[in-house]
This record gives structure tokens, C-alpha cells and sequence, in this order.
């Protein structure tokens, strides 16, 4: 799975050095949104393993070249480095971050598709129809080069920043949409030939939108809620389910069956707080989804009293965990 670094991008978007190769430590933390120390302490508890995957500390005149190149404006006499395999190897050991786990939940996904599924050719022959064999290969070359490219230009480039961006969240929105048009055609192919699905929530990816709306009123059910009603669908105003916990509060549920690598941003956060307060008067919200919520959206939910249900606590609700929420 170490090679696999490219999940890396799927979860949340890693900025490199102006090398397009490596990572600082400051960067590393910024990406699993956890503190300096934290990395430094895994560093010295996984040094060798780590090692291993390409992580090293310049100093002197290998220091001084780096600098030289990269452009970096730094006064340390040494820089840890990081490749994208050793930040990866680092999602796998890192315990108390969120990014880290939606890392290792994707990769145990993808891991199970692996084994359960018929062996895919990496070489993209002829076996695979000619449209298919083309979006894989835009996707690749997005992914592994125009996107790493931008990241490198966007650090490097004070005058044309903004509109490198830009074009970097075009280029990134291209190719989640290739992905999601793959990902959506072999759903279609394991139905039609009876395959099985990696997992549980791999079988709520492959549900559509209203299905997996009752499959949430179906866990409020379980978890004590009454009165469920599911009104997903044009003039839901933004509020998918409403119910009736087990001890009488008004609940909504908004459901977003979102792609694993997507995220839910703050202003889909915001929109769904305006109908939950104002137009429902809900006293307890949830924002449920398949994929990941940015930092900015959870704080937003937090600060509102929205509970976000992201794809790791969806997941933990579905195998029999009652969400908190609905015990108060």
C-alpha cells in the first residue's frame, strides 16, 4: 500500500516544495492537521521504518544545494524531508488525526477491491474499451503530473498565485470528475455480473441518492427515533429526514453520498445550518456524509451545533455505534 500515494490527493490536497517532491515537517503537520511535536514524536518512536520510505535530514552543503534550488529562505542548520511514501508510511502510525484515518479507511477500501474483485491490468492494454483506457490515462497524468506541477509554481510564484489556483482546483476538479465517472461505471458492471461489494461503505458509494437516505432514516430508526420521515427530493429545502429522537427532540438529517476523495466545505455547512435553525427549528442537525468534512466545515458545524457525521464516524454508526447526539 506504500506505494499507493496517490490516495494521499484523494483525502485532502498535499502541498509540496518547490521540488515537487518533498515536504518539511511544518508540512506534514499542517496536512493531518496535528501539532509539530506530534510528528517529531513519531519521527523518533518510527525513525528506521520511516528512513526506509525516503525520510532524511539535510545539513551542510547538501543543505545549502537544496536551499539553492528549491529557493527555500531558511536559517536552520538541518531540514527533514519527506516524501510522499513517507507521509503516507505517517498516515499509517499517526493515532490522533482524522486526515490520517480517512487515509487508511480509503486504503483498506481500495485493499478489498484488491482481493475481491478480478485482477486489473496495470499496463491499461487492450482488454479495457478505448474510452476507458483514455480517462484512466488523463486521470494518471493529472494526478501525478499537472497537479504536482501547479503545486510547485503556486510556491514558487508571488505574482500569478491566485490564478495558479485557480487553475490547479480546475485541473483537480477534472479529474475528480474522470474518477467519479470510473468509479461509477464499474458500481454499474459489479451490479450487471454480481459482484460483490468491497465492504460497507463501499456498498453505500454504490447506493444512489435516495437509498442511502433510507438507509440513514433505517440507523435513526435503530438508534430510538420515531416519526422518521424521508422527503429527500425537490422543495426539501435543504433538509432531507426529519424524525423525532427516542426522547422527543426535533431532528433533521441533510445526506450528502458524496465520493470518498470529495470533501464537504464550509459554505455546504452554512446552507444547511440556515434551514435546520431557521426553516425546521431543529434541536438536534446532522450532516451526514460519505466523505470527509475540510477543517473549516467542522469548525462551522461545531460552533452551530451541527453534528457532522463524516465517512469515519458514518462508518463506526453503521457497525452499531450510537451517535452521541442522540442519546443527550
Amino acid at each position: 500500500m506504500l506505494d499507493r500515494t496517490d490516495v494521499l490527493d484523494r483525502v485532502k490536497a498535499l502541498s509540496l516544495l518547490p521540488d515537487g517532491m518533498h515536504v518539511t515537517t511544518a508540512m506534514v503537520a499542517a496536512f493531518f492537521e496535528v501539532g509539530l511535536k506530534a510528528i517529531e514524536s513519531l519521527v523518533l518512536d518510527h525513525r528506521e521504518e520511516l528512513v526506509a520510505s525516503g525520510y532524511r535530514v539535510l545539513t551542510g552543503s547538501e543543505l545549502t544545494s537544496f536551499k539553492e534550488v528549491s529557493g527555500i529562505q531558511s536559517r536552520s542548520r538541518s531540514l527533514a524531508l519527506y516524501p510522499r511514501r513517507a507521509v503516507l508510511n505517517i498516515a499509517m502510525l499517526l493515532r490522533d488525526s482524522e486526515v490520517a484515518r480517512q487515509v487508511r479507511v480509503y486504503l483498506l477500501d481500495m485493499e478489498h477491491v484488491a482481493r475481491t474483485q478480478p485482477v486489473e491490468n496495470p499496463d491499461l492494454t487492450n482488454e479495457l474499451p478505448l474510452d476507458d483506457r483514455i480517462d484512466q490515462r488523463i486521470t494518471h497524468i493529472l494526478g501525478k503530473t499537472v497537479v504536482p506541477m501547479f503545486n510547485a509554481l503556486i510556491e514558487t510564484s508571488s505574482d500569478h498565485r491566485r490564478e495558479l489556483i485557480t487553475l490547479r482546483t480546475e485541473v483537480q476538479r477534472i479529474e475528480q470528475r474522470l474518477r467519479q465517472h470510473h468509479a461509477r461505471l464499474q458500481r454499474i458492471e459489479s451490479r450487471e455480473n454480481g459482484g460483490p461489494f468491497a465492504g460497507v461503505m463501499a456498498a453505500m458509494d454504490a447506493m444512489n441518492g435516495r437509498v442511502f437516505e433510507e438507509h440513514i432514516a433505517q440507523l435513526l430508526r435503530r438508534d430510538g427515533c420515531t416519526h422518521v420521515v424521508v422527503q429527500g427530493g425537490r422543495g426539501d429545502r435543504g433538509v432531507d429526514i426529519i424524525a423525532l429522537t427516542a426522547d422527543g427532540r426535533r431532528l433533521v438529517a441533510q445526506c450528502k453520498r458524496f465520493a470518498p476523495y470529495l470533501s464537504i466545505t464550509s459554505p455546504e455547512v452554512q446552507k444547511f445550518i440556515g434551514s435546520a435553525t431557521v426553516l425546521y427549528g431543529a434541536e438536534v442537525a446532522l450532516s451526514v456524509a460519505t466523505c470527509p468534512f475540510t477543517s473549516d466545515a467542522l469548525s462551522i458545524a461545531a460552533e452551530s451545533g451541527i453534528t457532522a457525521v463524516h465517512r469515519g464516524l458514518l462508518e463506526e454508526w453503521n457497525a452499531g455505534e450510537p451517535l452521541k447526539v442522540l442519546g443527550q
